[in-house]
């Protein structure tokens, strides 16, 4: 089969099984970039409702770049990875100052922008604008891989660039948008990662790991996420119907997102170590103004490349003191209008049965 009959085959396959999803059947390249950006990290169901009630709070560019960043977290919030919401903001207001706030048409243009790489310029690109850019993804590696019968590492910089190569030549130019959807969607529904039903695969006839029984062993990945355990212990500060917070404004996990007064330790303390911990002493000088429950919670909660282990302390007090000029005070009921990790949101909905 000839490269252009992959591609027509791939295009009939879309047409018969494409999913009805708001970001499809559009050329508005500011919709098309959201839904991209939440997708890079999501699945489509679950990414779904933060999308529509993203668009729908930011319904072009010029609402996003206005917003304050504090609010575009907050409608970010549970889909993780935060970096994405900070970087669409940022970019948002670089089409406000150098594009009139209009989305930019050119290809290199849109490269330009914060947080927007090589595929996803390519599927902007030629999703709004039919531009001939081939996109190349985690479900396009596997079809390409499975296909043509290519054990390069898809993680190597050598494999990333004959895949590339690959795509851009399988590439149907006067119909890419068409062409881009159709094998993303292609690897999303029918070649998907375990069992795949190859036996109603229209392009089984010639799939090269089909014929050497190399399906499962494809695509190849060079290098294992290494993964890092990370201990929290997590004060939740009660006084009156009063809390403290405090904004994670490092390089780390959650940036510019808002958390409970927390000691990070090498594994969970038990309440009399974290009690005698230097840090909690120097918070609570005098013990007989606190009452901490022998109550706390405990979390895990895993990111791509940490799982978090948390414990939530209990603890109340009838006055306050000068150690707490580092943390934020909020009535409790008002955390529902701050940005907060997925985490601390677990916590609250469990305390507060929400």
């Amino acid at each position: 089969m000839q490269l252009q009959s992959y591609s027509l085959a791939l295009q009939d396959w879309y047409h018969r099984h494409k999913r009805d999803l708001p970001w499809r059947n559009i050329s508005d390249p500011y919709l098309i970039w959201i839904s991209e950006i939440i997708l890079q990290q999501t699945r489509v169901a679950q990414g779904m409702d933060y999308y529509l009630r993203f668009v729908s709070r930011f319904p072009e560019v010029l609402s996003l770049a206005k917003a304050e960043e504090q609010e575009v977290l907050k409608y970010w919030q549970g889909l993780g990875y935060y970096s994405r919401a900070r970087n669409l903001h940022k970019a948002a207001r670089q089409i406000a100052e150098n594009y009139g706030g209009q989305f930019p048409l050119n290809h290199a243009d849109i490269l330009k922008l914060s947080g927007i790489g090589t595929y996803t310029a390519a599927a902007i690109a030629s999703f709004a604008y039919n531009q001939p850019y081939a996109v190349v993804d985690g479900n396009v590696y596997r079809v390409l891989s499975r296909l043509f019968g290519i054990d390069s590492p898809i993680d190597s910089p050598r494999g990333q660039k004959e895949f590339a190569a690959l795509a851009a030549e399988l590439l149907d130019s006067e119909n890419a948008g068409t062409h881009n959807q159709a094998i993303m969607e292609f690897g999303a529904l029918q070649c998907v990662p375990v069992n795949p039903d190859c036996g109603i695969c229209p392009l089984k006839d010639s799939c090269v790991a089909l014929k050497t029984t190399s399906v499962d062993k494809l695509p190849v990945k060079e290098r294992k996420t290494k993964i890092k355990a990370r201990y929290f212990n997590y004060l939740f500060i009660k006084h009156e119907n009063q809390t403290y917070l405090q904004k994670r404004e490092s390089q780390d996990i959650w940036k510019n997102l808002y958390e409970f007064p927390l000691i990070e330790s090498e594994r969970l303390f038990t309440i009399d170590e974290l009690i005698e911990h230097d840090e909690f002493k120097s918070l609570f000088p005098e013990a007989s103004a606190l009452k901490i429950s022998g109550t706390y919670y405990d979390f895990k909660h895993i990111l791509t490349h940490r799982h978090i282990f948390a414990r939530f302390f209990m603890i109340e007090t009838d006055k306050t003191n000068s150690h707490y000029k580092k943390f934020g005070k909020t009535l409790i009921d008002n955390m529902d209008h701050l940005p907060i990790s997925r985490l601390t949101e677990l916590f609250l909905e469990k305390i507060f049965n929400r």
